[in-house]
């Protein structure tokens, strides 16, 4: 026999071997399976504190009546999408986001001033142009509840994605509720709205789409409890393989005449007795007269 033949039928045996003993333990390997997987279901699911994630879409271009220069400009904008990335995670505009955060409100009408009546005198008839106007505050909108975000928070919670050949960016934002997460991503989407035409030359930026409620993006309960599964899976059949390598009782014949050089004799062969079967010696004598009156 050769040695690759020799090889071929050894990895043949550990295999079947392996089969034999995945079939005999196949309870314990199910049960550690289930038991890890539940484990692992269980911290992710009440354990692991949960995250949520919240994204909205801006485009930034410049506006021109040149019809020429207006390609120009839309090539110029796509290669500034790294710069727009890089700017919309900085310190400016995280600032900026965190004041908002804390006060979320939008002035939506001025306040008036008051002002006072005007008459015409004609003819010593005092007759009034222009009536008096009451003074009004100014009104504002409440976007949302206020946070207490720092700014170094803030860059830890945000990440900006960008497609190829695209002026449009994606600005997510990662917090513990999905209110949160929502109220981050519109309040740095609207400070760099504010801020990027003081910093460059665009003039038009547009908020594609705002961020609607995050969704949960921390932990992935399904992947964790199936990794659960699988290393309960692992584990159980490295322990029954360190198991079957430790035992040193010999199974097969081969062992001692190939590995040993050992003759074989003979093989002795397992009898099962009567549970109510007892040998004594007063039997053997009674079998023993029985035969000889035969």
């Amino acid at each position: 026999m050769s040695a690759e033949q020799q090889n071929n039928e050894e990895v043949t045996i550990d295999l079947r071997r392996l089969f034999i003993l995945i079939k005999k333990h196949i309870i314990s390997i199910l049960i550690w399976m289930i038991g890890l997987g539940l484990i692992a279901y269980g911290v992710s699911e009440y354990v692991l504190v949960p995250k949520y994630t919240a994204s909205t879409q801006l485009l930034v271009n410049r506006k021109t009546a040149d019809a020429n220069q207006a390609y120009a400009n839309q090539q110029a904008d796509i290669n500034a999408v790294t710069t727009y990335k890089d700017i919309i995670t900085s310190n400016v505009i995280l600032k900026g986001a965190s004041k908002y955060l804390a006060n979320p409100v939008t002035l939506v009408k001025k306040a008036t001033p008051a002002k006072k009546a005007v008459y015409k005198t004609n003819d010593g008839t005092r007759t009034l142009v222009k009536k008096a106007v009451k003074a009004k505050p100014a009104v504002y909108k409440r976007e949302s509840k206020s946070y207490s975000v720092s700014a170094n928070e803030l860059a830890s919670a945000v990440s900006v994605t960008t497609t190829t050949s695209s002026q449009v960016f994606t600005l997510s934002a990662t917090a513990e509720t999905p209110a949160k997460a929502q109220a981050i991503a519109n309040a740095v989407a609207k400070e760099f709205k504010e801020q990027i035409p003081k910093i460059m030359d665009v003039n038009n930026v547009t908020i594609v789409a705002e961020a609607a409620k995050g969704t949960k993006s921390y932990p992935n309960v399904k992947k964790i409890t199936l990794v659960g599964v699988l290393a309960g899976l692992v584990i159980s059949l490295l322990i029954i393989i360190i198991k079957d390598l430790s035992d040193t009782t010999v199974r097969e014949d081969s062992f001692m005449t190939n590995e040993l050089g050992l003759t074989n004799l003979g093989e002795i062969a397992h009898i099962t007795m009567p549970k109510d079967w007892t040998f004594t010696a007063k039997t053997a004598e009674k079998r023993g007269s029985s035969r000889r009156r035969v």
